[in-house]
């Protein structure tokens, strides 16, 4: 194999790399969405509930009637 045509293939080889990373990537940004949103929903549900809203409540308040 002479210079020039290992230098071709090289950047061919390149260049398929490089197409099949891009649907990997979507993929990768799909399943961040998806963790994100599921992230989301259960931090709303914990902090909407019971005890965990009266302690923030109670903190928020305390912060509020803070004298300076």
């Amino acid at each position: 194999m002479n210079w020039r045509n290992w230098k071709w293939s090289r950047s061919r080889l390149e260049a398929l790399r490089r197409q099949r990373d891009r649907g990997m990537t979507t993929a990768e940004y799909a399943m961040g969405t998806i963790a994100a949103a599921m992230f989301g929903t259960v931090l709303y549900k914990i902090v909407t509930s019971g005890a965990v809203s009266k302690a923030l409540e109670g903190v928020i308040g305390k912060a509020l009637d803070a004298q300076f």
